[in-house]
């Protein structure tokens, strides 16, 4: 046994191997960076090339989708499965990811009939993927193949083929998965861009799927952040300036509305228009006579960032948003802007 114990000590024993200090990079490691790039702007190139009636196909059956569309892969397919099924989700096609071994052991129960599975596999051979191929066929769920190879299994047995173009991986031993991920997820991207198309898929139907983050914040509009009619401070042309400087002061904006008889908007007071008619008979003066004619106004369908660059180029900290025949009906500020992240 001490014999036995020696014995692992010594094979267990390492001796550790001297690692030089690598080399800065240099233009070499660019040109490295620049072949790969190249190589795979090529595959996009022979893929934009390639496109056929088969893609089309494809469009049509995913827009006439009752159920949602199913993405699956193994691998690095896998990954990329997951971001495509992410971007349809949210452009507009609902879909979700499942992982092909889960599939076999209780998530195949997740497809339904009125869905359809799109499967990756670069070799289009990927064993893991036989369960879910199987399923489709049984129940007779459309099936969307996306592979490199026509002859291939995935590409016969399903009902919609979508053929990679077969282009060299981009690494110097042409086996890690680049150029084909890359051109997978490109793949998908061209489906998921022209269903939005073809649907009309809007701004405000992105922030319905986008309502948080940096991204939702600019999608916002004017009516989101806007304060109300009941709350923004409006006076009419012939009310004394002292009227308005209580309204300024109750309503803690920095201004105030001009309205005429008919409630259109016509100028605005600012602190800018106390200081240039400053006298001792200011509070006597008519609103009319002190007020800025024509002030910049929005509208409440405008998106928020449009009315912050307003903003910004008048140099000015408030905008009232008016409606179509000039009435005001809300007011945004710079503030509010502000805090919501949209500037």
């Amino acid at each position: 046994m001490v014999f036995a114990g020696k014995r692992i000590k010594k094979l267990m024993t390492v001796t550790p191997k001297l690692h030089n200090t690598p080399e800065p990079a240099s233009d070499k490691d660019l040109e490295v960076a620049r072949r790969v790039l190249a190589i795979e702007a090529d595959a996009l190139r022979d893929l934009s090339e390639s496109l056929n009636g088969d893609f089309c196909k494809a469009i049509d059956l995913i827009e006439g989708l009752k159920g949602r569309l199913v993405v699956t892969g193994m691998g690095k397919s896998g990954h990329i499965a997951k971001k495509i099924a992410a971007t349809f989700a949210s452009t507009g096609t609902p879909s979700f990811f499942v992982h092909p071994a889960e599939a076999s052991h209780g998530d195949l129960g997740m497809i339904g009939r009125d869905d359809a599975v799109l499967a990756l596999s670069n070799s289009g051979e990927t064993p893991e993927l036989s369960d879910i191929i199987a399923y489709t066929r049984r129940f007779n769920v459309p099936l969307i193949g996306m592979t490199r190879r026509p002859e291939s299994s995935l590409a016969t047995q399903c009902d919609y083929p979508l053929i990679l173009p077969a282009s060299p991986e981009a690494c110097p031993n042409k086996q890690a998965p680049t150029t084909s991920t890359t051109a997978m997820l490109a793949f998908a991207d061209a489906l998921a861009v022209t269903l939005m198309e073809r649907r009309g898929f809007s701004a405000d139907d992105f922030r319905t799927f986008h309502p948080g983050g940096k991204l939702g914040q600019r999608l916002l509009r004017v009516r989101d952040v806007m304060h109300g009619v009941n709350d923004i401070p409006l006076i009419g042309e012939d009310a004394l300036m002292s009227e308005a400087l209580m309204t300024m002061t109750g309503k803690s904006f920095g201004c105030v509305g001009v309205v005429d008889g008919k409630g259109v908007m016509t100028g605005i007071v600012t602190d800018g228009d106390l200081r240039r008619h400053m006298a001792d008979n200011l509070i006597t003066m008519r609103v009319g006579d002190v007020m800025t004619c024509g002030p910049k106004a929005t509208q409440a369908d405008l998106l928020a960032v449009e009315a912050l660059a307003v903003m910004n180029d008048r140099s000015i900290t408030a905008l009232f948003v008016v409606d179509d025949a000039g009435k005001p009906v809300g007011l945004v500020h710079i503030h509010d802007l502000l805090r919501l992240g949209v500037a």
